[in-house]
């Protein structure tokens, strides 16, 4: 823990704080904007798929892009003037848009309910191989010269990262008592009615909580493994704010706390995966979270009823 600490330190104290200063601003902006327009509540709602897809990126670029470009004129970096970063600046929103937007539903039933149980349980895994495959064939392009995008396992010290998520438990359980919270998790509530159905059992939930995990795989994969060191190359440490900035966007919709939070969770994970060049460890911390967060809900809904 010692070390993940010294990792945070040093960040902190090379990151330029002008740079650091400007992205948390836009971050804060984006937040409030969303927040007290609804924008994100806006976005979902329209069924169209291009107009989800085109929303999103312009969001997701704004979040990206900005901070490269605070970057480029306070400390007048020249790795921005590059053909293949700027494609990768363009490609990058791109590719976590078409993750969102693209919603075909499928018949599984002539239940509702249990039609967008499994339409649910069909989406995770599917944007996982969609986007896994995108960034698979970039990395065998472009990247090969290292582990694809964070997937190395060796010398890992695991240790650190089971003592993040014990100081995580006490937070969820004081989170598990809000309204707000319980009103989100477990996510398997926001399907339908399908929570309530007398043929739900425990096995059903279990596919559910399964299919969910597969999405922290994509997100780590995305936005540490991709997003961070994919651009290193270019931009060092630079590449952990923007990355921060369009984490943080992915969670408008999510309690304001949890979205504002995302942000700073979003540099941590960032630091680490920069000096461990692996995406697990984070992918354990984020993924055991999501588990805590959803064993809460659970636990909290049975309490109050």
């Amino acid at each position: 823990m010692r070390l993940i600490i010294r990792y945070i330190r040093e960040y902190f104290y090379e990151v330029d704080q002008r740079v650091l200063t400007f992205v948390s601003i836009l971050t804060e902006a984006m937040i409030f904007l969303n927040y007290h327009y609804k924008i994100d509540d806006y976005i979902s709602h329209h069924h169209s798929i291009a107009y989800n897809f085109i929303a999103r990126y312009i969001i997701f670029f704004i979040a990206f892009a900005v901070p490269y470009i605070f970057y480029h004129f306070i400390n007048k970096t020249d790795y921005t003037r590059d053909f293949l970063f700027l494609l990768f600046i363009f490609i990058a929103p791109a590719i976590f848009s078409l993750k969102i937007a693209l919603n075909i539903p499928f018949h599984f039933s002539d239940n509702i309910n249990w039609n967008e149980y499994w339409n649910t349980i069909f989406y995770w895994p599917l944007r996982l191989t969609i986007t896994a495959t995108i960034l698979f064939v970039i990395w065998k392009l472009v990247d090969n010269d290292q582990p694809f995008y964070g997937l190395k396992i060796k010398k890992i010290n695991w240790k650190p990262y089971w003592l993040m998520l014990l100081i995580m438990v006490p937070l969820i359980a004081l989170a598990s008592t809000q309204h707000d919270f319980l009103a989100m998790y477990p996510k398997l509530k926001l399907i339908g009615s399908v929570y309530n159905e007398p043929g739900l059992h425990w096995w059903h939930k279990l596919l559910f909580e399964l299919s969910y995990g597969s999405d922290f795989i994509t997100i780590e994969l995305f936005f540490r493994g991709f997003l961070v060191l994919a651009f290193i190359k270019w931009a060092g440490k630079d590449a952990i704010l923007p990355m921060a900035c369009f984490y943080c966007t992915i969670h408008f919709g999510k309690p304001l706390a949890e979205c504002i939070t995302s942000y700073f969770g979003g540099i941590i994970l960032g630091i680490i995966v920069y000096y461990t060049r692996s995406i697990l460890g984070g992918l354990m911390v984020h993924l055991g979270i999501a588990w805590l967060m959803e064993i809460g809900g659970y636990i909290g809904n049975a309490l109050q009823k």
